[in-house]
């Protein structure tokens, strides 16, 4: 085999657990060695930390105090629902294959495709930017609560300043501790967050002692103004111990006003607030880069997490509903300390867990922000990004990050932009959701992940409530999350990323094309909903630009197929030299603007091939019916890759990127007089194999003429008016007669309509002219033929010609094609086809000239010109020894018309029923 190459043969074998790594040190910022983090520490410490956060000990009595213990834990069932789905997509994604650096971005990414995978980890990645502000400032406020100078409660020590700058100040002070240990790499921050989980640890097992050891006792709360503010009225709570009237007092709901914010509570306000402390399920998924083995340490770390975490949450809520009664707990979310053993434990918990969620978001956007950077989606911007240190630690990103972050604690007060920050999240929960809900659909046998607990249910659901919440919790934000994907979307659409990472919507397309097309079935084709199918065969596209064109404007919505015939023998071939040039030729689609298919083929002769394509181009109910062809004449072909604008190419040859241009991907044109790969004889043998096999014939020339604004994308305009011609009888029969409503003539009415409907073509007027024998008066074959076009709906003028200049002869009428083949001699019959062509070329001139019979019906000279002539192919002679006398009557007959299509058409096209 020419090439066996494989993406499993650039990996090896790394460790004694036999976990496959890229050789080029792919898998991570740094490569394999940069990957020393375990389970434990990368995945399962820096979970629970994100989703515990500060929720677990401020806001606690506020969920069980407004909600009440019963719909507590609906919410917290709801919302660990919401989680364990996207868990599920999360760890099918990550045990399907290799999890390189970026987390939920890479994988994203690597399934949607740049244009999303980039947008959704850009707003991912300000997500986190923004939760390491949210949280630092938060961690601010809870110092200076105890510390500050205008501390309220009585145990404050009143130490430190407040205001404005001196918060900024403890933010960026804060904000430089986080950052110098995300600097120092992966290994310090474990080593912190591993310190900061034992802490925090230790603070929530003092506070469920305190539940046990600490007897019933009255707190005194902080007084709250009245209901008409204007004073202080006090109030205690109790904490009662393990009393059942005092859970049974907090089973039901009870919502009232929040006492920081002054806001009346409902159930979708608390349940917000909840869901926003649990959305750190993704802090293990981050750190992808710097595991020993992301596809298993992903999946069970983060379920043991969020199994962790659901627990302790679970037993508080039971705990809290027993001991205190709902003054307590709507009065002081910060119960913990007054009813803790040691109070100041539960402080270092608070601040533990704030610390350590701003390390989590800190270090978890410098991982996506170095991906994003490493996949160069947005250019220069994250260039700073990529820069590593020696042990493969991302420091340029940590910086870039730092930066952004305080940016963002100058804002100072970020309550609303906390549920912006959630809203992101829950965009890229969404996203993994949807990335594992394609590949599912998409049945790609490569798709096997070796997690097998979801299913495209599950998906399907984790999508909708991630939409849900995102609604529920700020519908603004929400709306402008959506917004601003679609932005950043369209922008990288617009730069263009890279195509190597496989696209999951072309998996979905081939499946959903695969399943309609059993679906067409070709035995309930009907005339009415008949659509040309083009085979256009071509040799060389540097002379056939213009018929590549057209050709797309005549297939209305139908098939559309290139075809090229390569003159060779497998046999005598090492590999198939067939393959290789499919980059050629796709992108000469491309960059031609048409819609269609490419099909080549191998074969010793072009006859051959092109019966080869006709029998086996297309699919199911999706088959060529129309060969098209160019004319075979003598005129030099013209290389139009040269004047063309949308093939015009650098000097040095090489396109964006370094690919080769083009122009040098196709031979140069023929020239005059050298050897054709195809004879006369084989010409009109395969026009008469396509008859043979129920094709309809095409025969283009003169194409290159064609207006180049009938040949644009967009409308025609109106400043140059040109006539479409049709002819719709043999001008080589040696009599007239009702030609004009044979199926061949009905096919050439309804490709010159079809023709019309193209936006180019819209002020194009279409004639159809109409012979009369000797013997016919004028007017009455108009009137039968104008009938038929009102039942066919095609608006045309009609004129009438007189047959009899041509024909001249009152000989009885023969049959169709006796001239072509021709027992009269070929004089007679060359007479015959310079007469028509005569005819047809004054036809032309009279419209040119504005003459009698003409538009204007004036003698002026601005009359509009024939953009294309449209002209009745006669059937080949049966005998092959006249294929070249046939070819000779045809080029006699399309001589010096201009463009022109000469067609044949074998299947009826056109129906009047409704």
């Amino acid at each position: 085999m020419a090439n066996e190459n494989s993406p499993l043969l650039a990996y090896q074998l790394l460790g004694e657990e036999g976990v496959a790594f890229p050789a080029n040190g792919a898998g991570g910022p740094g490569g394999a060695s940069a990957r020393k983090l375990s389970t434990f520490l990368g995945v399962v410490v820096p979970t629970v930390l994100s989703m515990f956060s500060i929720v677990v000990f401020l806001r606690i009595g506020f969920v069980v105090g407004h909600a009440g213990l019963l719909q507590a834990l609906a919410m917290l069932l709801v919302a660990y629902f919401i989680l364990a789905l996207t868990v599920l997509s999360v760890c099918a994604i990550a045990t399907n294959g290799a999890v390189r650096g970026g987390g939920a971005y890479f994988m994203i990414s690597r399934t949607l495709g740049p244009e999303v995978g980039g947008s959704i980890g850009l707003m991912f990645y300000l997500a986190n930017v923004c939760g390491c502000a949210v949280s630092l400032l938060g961690l601010v406020e809870a110092v200076l609560d105890v510390f500050g100078t205008d501390a309220t409660g009585s145990s404050g020590l009143r130490v430190l300043p407040q205001g404005y700058g001196w918060s900024l100040l403890y933010g960026s002070l804060l904000l430089g501790l986080v950052g110098g240990v995300c600097t120092l790499g992966a290994g310090l921050y474990a080593r912190a967050s591993f310190l900061t989980f034992l802490l925090v640890s230790g603070s929530l097992a003092s506070v469920l002692v305190s539940f046990v050891a600490v007897g019933p006792r009255i707190i005194h709360l902080t007084p709250r103004p009245g209901s008409n503010g204007s004073s202080l009225l006090p109030q205690v709570g109790h904490f009662t111990g393990f009393n059942s009237s005092t859970l049974k007092a907090n089973l039901g709901a009870g919502y009232s006003k929040d006492y920081t914010t002054g806001a009346m509570m409902t159930f979708a306000s608390v349940f917000a607030v909840l869901f926003n402390g649990c959305t750190g399920i993704m802090a293990g998924a981050n750190m992808s880069g710097e595991l020993k083995d992301p596809s298993r340490a992903i999946p069970l770390g983060t379920i043991v997490a969020v199994a962790y975490t659901f627990f302790i949450y679970i037993l508080l809520f039971f705990l809290s509903s027993f001991t205190c009664d709902r003054t307590l707990l709507q009065e002081d979310y910060g119960f913990f300390r007054a009813i803790s053993v040691w109070p100041p434990l539960v402080l270092i918990g608070i601040y533990a867990t704030s610390l350590s969620a701003s390390m989590s978001s800190l270090i978890g956007a410098s991982r996506i922000l170095h991906a994003l950077a490493q996949d160069d989606l947005f250019g220069m911007i994250l260039a700073p990004a990529k820069v590593v240190s020696r042990g493969g630690n991302p420091w340029g990103a940590v910086l870039y990050s730092w930066v952004l972050v305080q940016l963002v604690l100058l804002a100072g007060k970020l309550n609303t932009l906390a549920a912006v920050v959630t809203v992101f999240y829950l965009v890229a929960y969404a996203a993994v959701d949807l990335s594992c809900l394609s590949l599912e659909w998409a049945s790609a046998p490569n798709f096997r992940p070796t997690f097998s607990l979801f299913s495209w249910h599950t998906c399907l659901l984790g999508v909708a409530s991630c939409l849900l919440m995102m609604f529920l919790i700020s519908p603004g934000a929400a709306g402008g999350s959506l917004l601003l994907m679609g932005l950043l979307s369209a922008l990288l659409t617009a730069r263009g990323g890279p195509s190597s990472w496989g696209y999951v919507s072309q998996a979905l397309l081939f499946h959903q094309v695969r399943k309609y097309l059993l679906r067409l079935d070709v035995r309930k084709e009907h005339v009415k909903f008949w659509r040309p199918q083009l085979l256009l065969l071509v040799g060389n596209p540097r002379g056939a630009l213009p018929l590549l064109r057209l050709a797309n404007q005549l297939k209305k919505g139908g098939l559309y197929v290139l075809g090229h015939v390569t003159l060779g023998d497998l046999d005598c071939l090492p590999s198939d030299p067939v393959q290789p040039q499919y980059g050629a030729w796709l992108s000469l689609v491309d960059r031609a603007q048409v819609k269609a298919f490419v099909d080549l083929t191998l074969s010793p002769s072009v006859r051959q091939g092109a019966q080869h394509l006709l029998r086996i181009s297309g699919l199911g109910g999706m088959k060529p019916n129309t060969l098209v062809l160019g004319f075979y004449d003598d005129t030099p072909p013209q290389d139009h890759f040269l004047t063309d604008p949308a093939f015009s190419e650098p000097a040095e040859g090489t396109q964006e990127g370094g690919s080769p241009a083009l122009s040098t991907l196709f031979p140069p044109p023929r020239a005059p007089g050298s050897p054709r790969a195809l004879s006369p004889q084989d010409y009109v043998a395969t026009v008469a194999d396509a008859l043979k096999m129920n094709k309809n014939v095409v025969l283009a020339r003169a194409c290159g003429a064609l207006p180049p604004e009938r040949l644009s994308r967009g409308s025609g305009g109106t400043s140059h008016l040109h006539h479409v011609d049709v002819w719709p009888l043999n001008l080589l029969r040696p009599r007239g007669g009702p030609g004009y409503v044979d199926v061949c003539g009905l096919f050439l009415l309804q490709m010159a309509t079809i023709l019309g409907m193209v936006p180019a073509w819209h002020s194009a007027r279409l004639r159809i002219f109409l012979c009369l024998g000797p013997r016919e008066a004028p007017g009455a074959a108009e009137g039968r033929l104008r009938a038929l076009l009102s039942q066919l709906r095609i608006r045309a003028k009609v004129q009438e010609v007189m047959w009899g200049d041509v024909a001249g002869s009152g000989e009885p009428e023969e049959e169709e094609g006796d001239f072509v083949n021709s027992r009269r001699g070929d004089e007679e019959a060359e007479a015959l086809a310079c007469s028509a062509n005569a005819l047809v070329q004054a036809q032309q001139g009279r419209g040119r000239r504005g003459g009698p019979g003409g538009p204007d019906g004036g003698d002026g000279e601005e009359g509009p010109t024939t953009a294309l002539t449209f002209l009745y192919l006669p059937r080949p002679p049966a005998d092959p020894a006249r294929y070249p006398h046939y070819l000779a009557l045809l080029d006699i007959l399309s001589r010096d018309l201009g463009p022109t299509l000469l067609i044949h058409g074998v299947t009826p096209v056109t129906c009047t029923d409704l």
